[in-house]
């Protein structure tokens, strides 16, 4: 008499795709809200996928085995592989990770969101083979990273401003004590002088770290008011 295994419900296989589309979304709408490149959707798509993948990679499973113990003649041409399926999804990944990295002369954007993709595909895997504890301590995890970490730790990063101006003598006074009542700590500085119209252009490149609560985009707003400052801008170091 033939045993018959018993396969995923299709209950069981509804709820692990509407886990892996909750999660995800919550994952997804964590990167919308700061306007990154992927959002709720294209979360949820990368997880739900990933989570089908490892639906039928079990299901292969499952049913090689069921020919195992119900045919025996057969056992030695049933192959299965339970990584197979699932090392295709985590390289494949990388190609729609990459396609939300942006990067130019000044900075790089996206690299977060691209990881954010690759472990909700992660997760999906590990919902779709059933390992609800791998994917829920999972989550957890990665919900203190995006939402919480920075908020935590705070990583002190330097940062080169360049200034271009003239009147040197009062504007570099100037920017020494706007630097100074604004605990701006300076690491470095370069300087350039070029000849425009008759007219010194002066070039300070300084390297530098914000205190807490003070960001770049309110300094160079606020450095840009000054009448003899003609250029400035964040540049990588």
């Amino acid at each position: 008499m033939k045993r018959r295994l018993v396969l995923l419900s299709n209950s069981e296989i509804l709820f692990r795709l509407l886990i892996a589309a909750v999660i995800s979304g919550i994952v997804g709408f964590d990167r919308e809200y700061k306007n990154r490149p992927a959002g709720i959707r294209t979360h949820i798509l990368v997880c739900t996928g990933a989570t089908i993948i490892a639906l039928i990679q079990r299901q292969i499973g499952l049913d090689a085995l069921d020919i195992a113990i119900n045919q025996p003649e057969l056992r030695s041409v049933v192959r299965s592989d339970e990584a197979r399926l699932i090392a295709q999804v985590v390289s494949g990944i990388g190609f729609l990770g990459a396609g939300t990295i942006i990067v130019t002369k000044e900075y790089v954007k996206g690299l977060t969101t691209a990881a954010s993709l690759w472990v909700v595909a992660g997760i999906g895997l590990a919902l779709g083979m059933g390992y609800y504890e791998i994917a829920g301590m999972g989550f957890v995890i990665i919900m203190v990273v995006l939402s919480l970490l920075n908020k935590i730790i705070r990583v002190p990063t330097l940062k080169k401003v360049e200034v271009s101006f003239v009147h040197k003598l009062p504007t570099k006074e100037f920017l020494s004590q706007y630097f100074e009542e604004n605990h701006i700590k300076i690491r470095d500085v370069n300087f350039d002088v070029q000849i425009r119209d008759e007219r010194r252009i002066y070039t300070n490149v300084y390297t530098i770290e914000l205190p807490k609560g003070y960001s770049y985009a309110e300094m160079v707003e606020e450095l840009s008011l000054y009448k003899n400052i003609v250029r400035i801008r964040l540049i990588s170091v």
